[in-house]
């Protein structure tokens, strides 16, 4: 796998504002992006603000691959720097490079890549016959596939999985129809999963406007690469490495990310080791000029928090545009 395939940066221009505010407010000029994907958001950030320093975060093996291309032909060696691990592992590596208080805005954008959906033979997409992987970092051997976890588990943990993860009401049928077929033959591919999901549901709600196995899709995806738990452990421990005036920025796809991110917000202002404002009292969502170049911006909220030197609020502006 070489291609790295086209990605629009969704909420472009919101995130570089919010980023820009963080750094006019602490006076810093180091960013984090901590999931890099096509570094669509990372090049903008760098080439915005004179100066910047930006430290990066991907574990897909193709986007760092990409990653360090581009670095170097646009000629951002030193101003770009590529870390191979998960978000969850940054503010451990900002520990052991004494970053404390050091970043001026730290953005994540929790959608999956346009490379990893496109890529078929990743098995994120039912749009064509692949493995059922849907790792983020394929290289990881340890890590079970979707197809793993399939075979492996119980007929109630994997309708717990598409319950929980994607919400989906059919789960028990699905669940028992994957248990059923795996009898003779192991579940392998997304085609079989998505023939699965179809016809576990009623003839009349199979051509709608979400496809039957929309849900149990993202469901897997959540549980391979254990992305709530991670999300909701991680985004605490990025307060002490923001400077005094810094902005987290989170762009998150649906509504268990979007749940995560707004009730762990509220919990940090409740806080008092690390003062904080919600610049965000409900999220932005994407310009009908951006839904018209790319409509895969539509679910996307973003969520801003900003650190202070003294309690901060939720704070209570009414406009829809977030404005510096």
């Amino acid at each position: 796998m070489t291609e790295y395939l086209k990605h629009y940066s969704v909420m472009l221009k919101e995130c570089l504002d919010a980023m820009e505010l963080g750094s006019t407010s602490s006076g810093s000029l180091f960013f984090a992006d901590l999931t890099f994907g096509a570094g669509g958001h990372t090049f903008a950030l760098s080439d915005r603000i004179h100066g910047s320093t930006v430290y990066s975060t991907d574990q897909d093996p193709d986007a760092l691959k990409n990653g360090e291309e581009n670095i170097r032909s646009r000629g951002k060696v030193g101003a770009v720097n590529l870390l191979a691990m998960n978000f969850s592992e940054f503010p451990a590596w900002c520990e052991q490079n004494q970053m404390h208080g050091k970043f001026a805005g730290i953005l994540m954008d929790l959608g999956v890549s346009s490379h990893q959906f496109d890529k078929m033979e990743r098995g994120f997409s039912f749009r064509a016959d692949a493995p059922l992987d849907m790792r983020m970092n394929y290289g990881d051997s340890n890590t079970p596939t979707a197809a793993d976890l399939l075979n492996t588990l119980s007929e109630k943990e994997i309708a717990d999985i598409l319950f929980t993860y994607g919400e989906e009401r059919l789960s028990r049928r699905i669940a028992a129809r994957i248990c059923e077929l795996r009898e003779t033959k192991k579940i392998e591919t997304t085609g079989e999963l998505e023939e699965i999901c179809f016809h576990a549901y009623p003839v009349k709600d199979r051509h709608g406007k979400t496809h039957p196995a929309t849900r149990s899709f993202q469901a897997l995806r959540i549980a391979v690469n254990d992305e709530l738990r991670v999300l909701e452990n991680t985004i605490p421990n990025l307060l002490p490495y923001l400077s005094e005036g810094g902005v987290l920025a989170i762009i998150s796809f649906h509504s268990l990310e979007d749940r995560i991110v707004k009730h762990t917000y509220k919990e940090l202002l409740e806080k008092e080791n690390f003062p904080v404002t919600i610049l965000t009292k409900k999220p932005l969502t994407a310009t009908d000029e951006e839904l018209s170049e790319n409509s895969r911006s539509r679910s996307a909220k973003l969520r801003l928090l900003k650190r202070e030197a003294q309690p901060g609020r939720v704070d209570g502006t009414k406009k829809k545009r977030f404005k510096i």
